[in-house]
């Protein structure tokens, strides 16, 4: 197995080595990174093919990669339940690329992953397990034998991906809860996240996952606007820089800004882009300068 660890605009990229002659690969990236994405997976598949594509999720930054390693590579793709309709009919606001702002080449799936189900990777059996909280449809993957998790969005060393499902009126704190207790039943010794480093000391992640998530689920505004600058930043990774205004138009068009907005702000838009503007400046992840707004650097995952 390899870990291709990522900046936060793409996820990590988990080949697992099948045997002499394939191999498998978790998460695709953002597409904007796709052919550093191809360029990566091409240099430590070495010899073998890429067999299969599994995705622990849909959100953009893990499966941004699919189309192009799928037509370059005539990889075969698995999808968790959920969305196979939605792939299918390529509808971007149900599989929440129109409503986050963020973009996605259009992808064919194989097959759709079951939660129970088993895979053979990297000469170990997988279990799947359903991961809802930050996504409904997310998995993650279970190694019992190596004691393995590739936790996706679930937790990561310092946290977890934000709680989509609560600004859309639905129930996510709670299984995200769910989720951290399972992990914590798991025991695993090494944690493979959707982004960040693996890490080993699980226990000190998931009580800090805990207290993030009481800290959120006391004060749902807060995870509202957690989502807004969360998407924010993930923009400024990908253009670097924009124009204030230019920054008001994109954001307009998504969804997810105009759902926090009406139900927790309650501001003008362009006031409301311009306060989120702000909380990023004040914690030092982005800068305001003459109407352009700067990403700098800083970790925000999506």
């Amino acid at each position: 197995m390899r870990v291709l660890e990522r900046g936060w605009l793409s996820s990590n990229n988990v080949l697992l080595y099948d045997d002499r002659d394939s191999a498998t690969l978790v998460d695709t990236g953002y597409v904007s990174q796709n052919r550093q994405t191809l360029a990566l997976v091409r240099r430590a598949l070495g010899e073998r093919r890429l067999a299969r594509i599994v995705n622990t999720h849909l959100h953009a930054d893990h499966c941004g990669g699919n189309a192009l390693l799928a037509r370059e590579l005539h990889a075969a793709i698995l999808i968790p339940p959920g969305h196979a309709a939605a792939v299918a009919a390529w509808d971007e606001d149900a599989l929440t690329y129109a409503a986050t702002g963020q973009a996605c080449e259009r992808f064919r799936y194989d097959a759709v992953l079951a939660p129970g189900q088993r895979l053979r990777m990297g000469s170990h059996d997988w279990q799947v397990l359903a991961a809802p909280g930050h996504d409904p449809n997310s998995v993650v993957l279970w190694n019992t034998t190596e004691s393995i998790l590739v936790s996706a969005d679930a937790l990561w060393q310092h946290g977890f991906g934000a709680v989509f499902p609560e600004i859309e009126g639905e129930s996510g704190f709670a299984e995200q809860r769910a989720m951290l207790d399972l992990i914590g039943e798991l025991g695993p010794r090494l944690v493979i996240p959707g982004h960040g480093p693996p890490f080993t000391d699980v226990e000190d992640a998931l009580a800090r996952a805990h207290r993030r998530l009481d800290a959120l689920a006391s004060d749902p505004a807060r995870n509202a606007r957690q989502v807004a600058r969360v998407l924010t930043k993930f923009y400024l990774l990908d253009v670097r820089e924009i124009a204030f205004e230019a920054l008001v138009a994109h954001l307009g068009g998504a969804r997810y800004f105009h759902l926090v907005n009406e139900r927790y702000v309650r501001l003008p838009f362009a006031e409301f882009v311009r306060y989120t503007v702000d909380e990023l400046v004040a914690a030092g992840t982005a800068e305001l300068d003459g109407g352009v707004v700067r990403n700098r650097d800083a970790a925000a995952g999506a």
